[in-house]
């Protein structure tokens, strides 16, 4: 089943059953008005949705919508919990190699994860704002899952069954903000901006064998300005899998339906897959040049995010989006 989420003037936008092709899509407000509400209630309301997803994509509608990724919110407009890992530890270690630093041992055993703001998702196919060219805008290619109430302390395998839904993410990041945060030792915050995620969010039987029930097992594809940035597989060197990852989350609270955990920038040790970020494409570059030679982005940039299946089509529509400046003085403008 694939869902998606229609900009309106609700900020929750009005959730819609996609059709397998992407090509329809019909409102359901009968079942959940929004896909928060769907998720608050998605022991009810999955089979619901799953019935109209069949007759929608057997033809059996007739008060369908042409499916128009540009109209869209992501999934989630905002969430209750966004928390981001760094699944690909190679990518970690990567990091630190090009700064001289070792890898703690640790790394390989207890997963990296910091809590991201949610409350002000962009869409997949809006801009991205850009005050300070200095700050070192990158994007980050990752897969994220939504989970159903996830209780406290629970352990990888039960958490398995609390994943309900898969996207891709664009968690964009400010680097050149970033050290002087982490020197602080209080985490991230103005280098993590607004992230974007995919124009849908499909279920876990949508993906087929790709989906093993921990990790999914398809190249990212990620575009720069029209130029193959990188295609690395998500289901491979990702040291920490998605139930490992919630039940890390999950280890001293309970999450509430909705909760987003994404999977950090996905990253294969083959390089010739490239790169789902600039940041690690600079390291490789500092590794073997001396100096990084890639800039991060600027106005007028784009940036294309994808996920074919194996008959070639686009599983989550793709992620669009070009890099806008904002003057100081309309900063204070709301851009949503």
């Amino acid at each position: 089943m694939k869902l998606a989420t229609i900009k309106n003037t609700n900020r929750d936008g009005q959730l819609v059953v996609v059709s397998k092709d992407l090509s329809h899509a019909v409102l359901v407000p009968d079942i959940a008005k929004t896909l928060q509400q769907a998720l608050d209630q998605w022991q009810q309301c999955n089979p619901l949705l799953e019935a109209v997803y069949l007759k929608l994509n057997q033809g059996q509608l007739k008060n369908t919508l042409p499916f128009q990724e540009q109209s869209l919110c992501s999934p989630l407009p905002r969430a209750y919990q966004w928390a981001d890992g760094s699944a690909y530890v190679n990518h970690v270690e990567l990091v630190r190699k090009s700064r001289g630093a070792e890898l703690p041992e640790n790394f390989w055993h207890d997963p990296l994860m910091y809590q991201g703001g949610s409350d002000t998702f962009l869409g997949p196919h809006e801009n991205i704002p850009l005050v300070n060219e200095n700050w070192g805008l990158d994007f980050e290619a990752e897969v994220a899952v939504i989970t159903t109430d996830v209780p406290l302390g629970i352990s990888s395998k039960m958490a398995e069954q609390a994943i309900c839904l898969l996207m891709l993410v664009n968690d964009v990041s400010l680097r050149n903000l970033v050290p002087n945060e982490l020197a602080k030792g209080f985490g991230f915050f103005q280098s993590k901006p607004s992230s974007a995620f995919s124009p849908v969010a499909v279920t876990p039987d949508e993906l087929q064998s790709a989906w093993d029930g921990k990790k999914l097992h398809l190249p990212l594809i990620t575009q720069l300005n029209g130029k193959l940035f990188g295609c690395p597989n998500a289901g491979m060197d990702m040291t920490f899998d998605f139930p490992t990852l919630i039940a890390h989350a999950a280890k001293t609270r309970k999450l509430s339906a909705g909760s987003i955990i994404g999977s950090g920038t996905v990253s294969n040790r083959d390089r010739s897959k490239g790169s789902s970020c600039i940041a690690e494409k600079r390291m490789l570059e500092t590794l073997e040049i001396g100096s990084p030679s890639t800039p991060f982005m600027k106005p007028g940039d784009h940036i294309h995010i994808e996920m074919l299946d194996a008959k070639n089509q686009t599983i989550f529509g793709a992620i669009s989006q070009t890099v806008i400046a904002i003057k100081e003085n309309e900063k204070h403008v709301n851009t949503l």
